[in-house]
């Protein structure tokens, strides 16, 4: 097990004055269970349930009373209550309706306890509304693959890490960090990938891992699907999606299939609740709020860009690149940013936008738009050290800030610029490793 970024939303989340119980969501295998075993050892006692067996699950189906169901879980876990900090974490707590019930009466009637929820297909049975948390009882956290930081921890590079939390990033830096995101990016950051990279080093050995991953994500299909016909419409959803990712898409025919708009919505909505894709909408907005525009075509993000490149073959090309516009249309850059930036926000998930203006006379589109402060920062992902910035400039020419992100594969440098209409602006050039801490170097911009 290796130390996670959320481990400290946890450790937040336990000093606050009221920690109501926490709901851990996410993904099957990005880690939930692996980070709460390390953050328990911050607790005198640590009890673990698991609803899928038996024994931990009847503790919750004879319909106790609050302070009859704690006796009887430390009971069965022989700990005794009051003997210092204690964490219960109750995993697959999908599978108990009543447990998830419960959760209202520990907020209200044990505060001493410190209680974590978690589940593998918990956000599918969410979406099917089969349970449904108390509202205002509860927290909730998002969980996603290792970010490009976690990495640089996983593989013991210190120096690298160091490095990346320098603001400004030192020069010498560069080369080193461009080929350890391209490594980040062709193997993406699933817990069990890294973990067994980081010990062999070999490619080969983590094809297994990759196939076992896909394998058990088709394999939960039928439990997403709400009957037969379903099942094989959301099956193929899962295995075109890896080539669809980092695309605007359209239901309608989705992966060059026979399938209608809205069966395949319908399977494409139930896969962005199991939290295997995200489907990002546009804005056509220049400011806060992004309002997406949900009758215009989404953006489709994959769990893990590593996944993507093992099911479409691109993981043998990576070895050869120096940047990462020059394979696969540039759509690797772009889909590597929009993982990054998903992760920038583990309470509030799905926070940016993209921003289309599309009339007949022309088309523009920018990359991302990200919240900050009053404003909608646009973000253009060239990841080649050249790049046209039209549409970079058509926003700008409409917003009423003057600030604006290219990430790409050359040096950190602010230009102060205009469009070609004339509209001044403040041009910042990150490296795209640096995407994750982009937060931070509009701090060091002190953009307003």
């Amino acid at each position: 097990m290796f130390d996670r970024v959320i481990i400290g939303n946890l450790r937040a989340w336990a000093q606050g004055q009221e920690h109501k119980p926490l709901v851990l969501r996410g993904a099957r295998q990005v880690g939930k269970t692996s980070a709460v075993n390390i953050f328990a050892q911050e607790f005198d006692h640590y009890i673990y349930l698991n609803l899928e067996l038996e024994e931990d699950a009847v503790l919750f189906a004879n319909d106790l009373a609050i302070e009859e169901l704690i006796q009887a879980i430390f009971f069965a876990k022989n700990i005794h209550r009051n003997a210092g900090r204690t964490l219960l974490f109750i995993d697959e707590i999908q599978n108990s309706p009543q447990a998830v019930a419960m959760l209202r009466y520990f907020f209200e009637s044990a505060p001493d306890l410190y209680v974590i929820g978690a589940g593998s297909l918990l956000e599918v049975m969410i979406g099917k509304q089969q349970i449904s948390f108390p509202v205002g009882r509860v927290q909730y956290l998002f969980m996603y693959p290792l970010t490009f930081a976690e990495f640089l921890a996983a593989l013991s590079e210190d120096q690298a890490l160091a490095a990346y939390n320098t603001v400004p990033l030192p020069a010498y830096a560069q080369e080193k960090m461009l080929k350890l995101f391209h490594q980040y990016t062709m193997l993406g950051g699933m817990p069990e990938v890294i973990k067994i990279f980081a010990r062999s080093r070999d490619l080969l050995d983590l094809r297994p891992v990759y196939q076992g991953l896909l394998s058990s994500y088709l394999d939960d299909v039928s439990k997403y699907a709400r009957n037969s016909t379903m099942i094989e419409v959301i099956r193929h959803a899962v295995e075109s999606s890896p080539y669809e990712a980092g695309k605007r898409i359209r239901f309608q025919g989705f992966g060059k299939s026979n399938y209608k708009s809205r069966e395949m919505g319908e399977a494409l909505k139930t896969l962005q609740r199991a939290q295997l894709i995200h489907l990002l909408y546009p804005t056509t907005a220049c400011e806060l709020p992004l309002i997406p525009d949900k009758k215009r075509a989404p953006k489709l993000l994959f769990l893990d860009t590593g996944l993507m490149n093992y099911y479409v073959g691109l993981q043998k090309y990576f070895y050869t690149i120096k940047d990462l516009h020059s394979t696969y249309g540039g759509l690797l850059a772009e889909h590597i940013t929009g993982q990054e930036l998903l992760a920038l926000d583990m309470e509030s998930p799905n926070r940016f936008s993209f921003w289309v203006k599309e009339k007949r006379q022309s088309n523009a589109e920018v990359d991302f738009l990200l919240p900050h402060n009053q404003h909608a920062i646009p973000l253009e992902v060239k990841a080649g050290k050249t790049g046209t910035l039209k549409s970079l400039h058509e926003f700008i020419d409409l917003a009423r800030h003057p600030y604006a992100v290219r990430l790409y594969a050359g040096p950190l440098q602010t230009t102060s610029t205009q469009t070609p209409k004339g509209t001044p602006y403040t041009l910042l050039s990150l490296p795209y490793f640096l995407v994750g801490k982009i937060y931070d170097y509009i701090a060091w911009m002190k953009w307003e």
